[in-house]
């Protein structure tokens, strides 16, 4: 299988579904609070359970069964949905742990720090150029989760974790040769029959809390699917049409919104550290503007074979 070249200039519809996606995933603190007495992985299970079933949905409506079927009859492409499933289910999981946890501010670092995996990614992998309008960004970037990883006073194991899991989760997802929402569906459809035997052994040994938790934690566990399925297939979808290195600074809107949230909505307290290190993230946000303006008007050089 081919990898494909990556896109020398970004479609501005990709930083729409992109950008969109990271403003969802940003405010869902707030949707996964409701929920606060599930374990991370009952939560975690219940996510892919009703996104599998509302994928299913949408597969009948769109007329796109048999092709959703003729993918997965695809080893390699088989291969690599499973292993990007795999790599959401753990960042997911760990998401939902730092929410049960009060750990939003770790968690926030985390998704700081997943730019820069992204862009590494492009950069070592893809052979995406990086300007030095974009290289002074990522030195900027760089310090100020340096500060920011100071800050916590250890090290952030739960931050690594969710970097790293969502920053190879990007990168596979941009060579899976299927669109955003077919390759989001074979994803849950993978890992369905493990989290339905899951959540039928909670609810045959009691000890699960659907289904009785009651009507409003049970509404909201099943529009977690939709809830869930919609900004990952943005995402998706935006991350085939931009450059890796810009999808990498659009990710910083989802850790401000956090963090941001920890702040005026959880009680957590925001010092001259958060204060200096929102400050250097948003000036690499305007540097990456600035070069993106530039390369749509600076011609592009063409590839030597």
């Amino acid at each position: 299988m081919s990898n494909p070249s990556p896109p020398q200039r970004d479609d501005p519809a990709g930083i729409f579904y992109a950008a969109f996606a990271y403003v969802m995933w940003g405010v869902m603190p707030l949707y996964w609070r409701l929920l606060g007495t599930m374990s991370a992985f009952e939560l975690t299970a219940h996510r892919i359970f009703w996104s599998a079933i509302f994928a299913a949905g949408v597969a009948i409506a769109r007329g796109q069964v048999g092709k959703i079927v003729a993918i997965m009859r695809k080893p390699k492409v088989l291969g690599m949905l499973a292993l990007t499933g795999l790599l959401i289910t753990a960042n997911w999981t760990t998401y939902i742990y730092t929410i049960e946890t009060h750990q939003l501010v770790e968690a926030s670092l985390g998704y700081y720090i997943n730019p820069l995996v992204s862009i590494a990614l492009g950069a070592v992998f893809l052979g995406e150029h990086l300007s030095k309008l974009r290289l002074v960004a990522i030195a900027l970037a760089s310090i100020a989760v340096l500060v920011q990883t100071f800050e916590l006073g250890h090290f952030p194991f739960i931050a690594i974790i969710l970097a790293l899991s969502f920053g190879f989760y990007g990168y596979f997802r941009k060579l899976a040769p299927v669109d955003a929402l077919d390759g989001f569906t074979v994803e849950v459809f993978v890992l369905f029959p493990f989290v339905a035997a899951f959540i039928g052994y909670l609810a045959a040994t009691g000890t699960g809390v659907f289904p009785k938790a009651g009507a409003f934690d049970d509404s909201i566990l099943i529009l977690g699917g939709p809830l869930t399925a919609i900004p990952l297939v943005m995402f998706a979808a935006g991350a085939r049409r931009i450059r890796l290195s810009t999808l990498g600074f659009l990710q910083y809107l989802c850790p401000s919104i956090m963090l941001l949230l920890a702040i005026l909505g959880f009680g957590e307290k925001f010092t001259l550290i958060h204060a200096w290190t929102f400050g250097a993230i948003w000036a690499a946000l305007l540097l990456v503007a600035i070069d993106g303006q530039l390369s749509r008007v600076r011609p592009v050089k063409p590839v030597v074979e």
